[in-house]
């Protein structure tokens, strides 16, 4: 079976490339090398180049490890903060559905 390509957003592009270019700068501000950056997150220099250049093929807690690492802030400016978001999200969560159904075909009785 063939499989087809997936086509990224333009705006999901552009997310990856910002972030990836994000964590690049913050690495370099640190003086740290890739290798080292790659060392510090138990993945291979190439993993930390292509996050870098924006690629869409990594792991996202690889990249959020990436961004947390070299301080490239993710949600929030204050890491702080993130447990209070979560905890504000699965509320909000817990008011929604567990399951989102197929509405129930219409069936035209009219003869």
């Amino acid at each position: 079976m063939v499989s087809m390509p997936h086509l990224l957003s333009r705006s999901t592009q552009i997310a990856l490339e910002l972030l990836g270019s994000e964590i690049a700068q913050a690495r370099r501000e640190r003086g740290w090398s890739v290798e080292s950056l790659a060392r510090r997150a138990s993945v291979s220099p190439v993993t930390v180049r292509s996050v870098e250049r924006g690629a869409p093929g990594a792991a996202v807690g690889t990249v959020f490890e990436l961004a947390a690492l070299t301080g490239v802030p993710l949600f929030s400016p204050d890491p702080a903060e993130l447990p209070r978001m979560l905890a504000n999200s699965r509320d909000r969560l817990s008011l929604l559905p567990k399951r989102v159904r197929k509405p129930a075909p219409v069936v035209d009785d009219e003869f």
